[in-house]
């Protein structure tokens, strides 16, 4: 029974680091990562940075959804994020990756 048990949580977390790496590939495949890094700034803040500064917020995904489609500026500093050409789904889903980030 423990085996089973061991064999399950191994599965699972294989699982959890195959979808961080899917979220990774999408913020590649996006052109995220020509601008951000998961762990220093670059043009726009490491993605981490961005994780702690809203890690209390509710609101947090729906705004940087939203940013992350049509851009935005002043936050980080007076370099703009440009839009970016993703759909509501996979901008939701590159936020709940780098709001994971820690």
């Amino acid at each position: 029974m423990k085996s089973v048990y061991i064999a399950m949580l191994a599965a699972a977390g294989v699982a959890m680091a195959g979808q961080v790496h899917a979220d990774e590939a999408l913020a590649k495949a996006k052109n995220c990562m020509s601008c951000h890094t998961i762990d220093k700034k670059l043009v726009g803040p490491a993605y981490k940075d961005v994780a702690a500064k809203y890690k209390d917020d509710k609101g947090a995904p729906a705004m940087l959804a939203a940013k992350v489609k049509s851009g935005g500026k002043g936050v980080w500093g007076q370099i703009p994020m440009p839009p970016n050409n993703v759909t509501d789904e996979e901008a939701k889903k590159l936020v709940a990756w780098i709001l994971s980030l820690k």
